[in-house]
């Protein structure tokens, strides 16, 4: 690894040349690429969009501390969670209960950083192999698809416009330009919406300039926990490839130094603080990445930086009222992509480990985890005077685990 330090070095060392002005202004393109997609979370679940802003940027500082400022990684708003969220709130009538489950879900990161701290990486990961990871991102993804037609469904051809304008420069575009799709879609269909007549200034013009973000602090409920909770054995798969993806692009093993029980730390103390005041999960997030590869502008205080503009941003009502007047079918026609992308992932990571699907056991693991998670089976758990419902992605995923483990090779 020393031939690789080496040039991450000399990475940092031409950054810290270009002096502040220049090292403030790539940290402000890492907050426009991360925007887009954070802000799209509570657009959609309901949360607060400042508190997300704010909460967002904090959990960044707070895993940088975690990690000893080593990793170049921004935590931004986690997908994973929208469907149960949505679920949970539906039920409960209070978002609140939501976010009580979220907070359980970082304490399960802490709980995976503590077991990979005492047996090692490597004894905790090997319960997460492909054939049991590949699905559960299938379903985090497809479970997706009602919640963005619902929204594209309120003006089909607002969706296709941002659809297309986001498909046209992913595809396209040259540069910086190609790692923010989402932003470039956003920005440019609202324009037309403005034009088109269909945005409502009202909001913004009643906002204040500057103020204290609307805090909602979390309730908890033992069926919402269990339904949210178990989410986070699926995302710290994520998390994992994040972390390997950053450590490739900048050539370096984080995956030892400084360790993937602190990078699981960082990110679950970011989650369960975020939720506990109103803001969604947290994730290492994968277009920052991008932004690293395309720049090779390594340095941690980069991301530091970029988390600092997201705090200034979440201090701003005007700004959260500007970006709830986004209309709906934008939002769904961004989804499209986004969300069947999740999916996707799901997909590349079973053909990238070439899962054999000839083996039944594959077979089986594979299609009860997409059965249970897409087609709403539910389990009640009776222990005592505790009672609740496993359900969704939570059974799916726990269900596929143990499979996993009973049935031989």
């Amino acid at each position: 690894m020393s031939t690789a330090n080496n040039v991450n070095h000399d990475a940092i060392r031409d950054v810290r040349q270009l002096g502040v002005p220049k090292m403030i202004l790539l940290g402000c393109q890492h907050a426009f690429t991360m925007f887009g997609a954070t802000v799209l979370v509570p657009l959609i679940t309901g949360l607060n969009v400042s508190v997300t802003l704010l909460m967002a940027g904090i959990g960044t500082l707070l895993f940088h501390a975690v990690t000893k400022g080593k990793v170049p990684a921004f935590l931004g708003s986690s997908f994973a969670f929208i469907a149960p969220m949505l679920t949970v709130t539906e039920i409960t009538g209070d978002i609140a209960y939501a976010q009580g489950g979220i907070v359980v879900a970082g304490l399960i990161y802490l709980i995976l950083s503590a077991l990979m701290y005492v047996f090692g990486a490597e004894k905790v990961v090997k319960f997460f192999p492909p054939v049991v990871t590949g699905p559960i991102i299938i379903v985090i993804g497809t479970k997706l698809a009602p919640v963005a037609i619902g929204s594209a469904s309120e003006n089909w051809l607002v969706a296709i416009i941002a659809f297309a304008i986001m498909a046209g420069v992913a595809i396209f575009a040259k540069g910086f330009l190609k790692v923010i799709p989402v932003v470039v879609a956003l920005v440019s269909t609202y324009l037309i919406c403005v034009v088109m007549g269909l945005v409502d200034f009202t909001p913004v013009k009643e906002a204040a300039l500057i103020g204290l973000p609307h805090f909602t602090i979390a309730k908890f409920d033992l069926s919402a926990v269990m339904m949210i909770g178990p989410i986070a054995l699926a995302t710290m798969v994520e998390h994992v490839g994040d972390v390997l993806a950053i450590g490739s692009t900048v050539e370096q093993d984080f995956m030892t130094e400084p360790g993937l029980h602190r990078t699981l730390l960082g990110d679950g103390l970011a989650t369960s603080i975020s939720a506990m005041v109103g803001g969604p999960a947290n994730t290492t997030y994968s277009e920052n990445i991008g932004v690293l590869a395309l720049t090779r502008a390594w340095d941690p205080r980069i991301m530091r930086i970029a988390a600092v503009f997201a705090m200034i941003l979440g201090f701003s009502p005007k700004l959260g009222a500007l970006i709830q007047t986004i209309p709906n079918p934008i939002i769904g026609g961004i989804s499209i992509i986004l969300f069947g992308s999740i999916a996707s992932v799901g997909a590349r990571t079973l053909v990238e480990h070439e899962v054999d699907f000839t083996a039944q056991r594959n077979l089986i693991i594979a299609a009860v985890i997409l059965i249970l998670g897409l087609g709403g089976a539910e389990l009640p758990v009776v222990l005592g005077p505790i009672s609740f419902t496993l359900d969704g992605m939570a059974l799916a995923a726990l269900v596929g685990i143990v499979l996993n483990i009973v049935l031989p090779d």
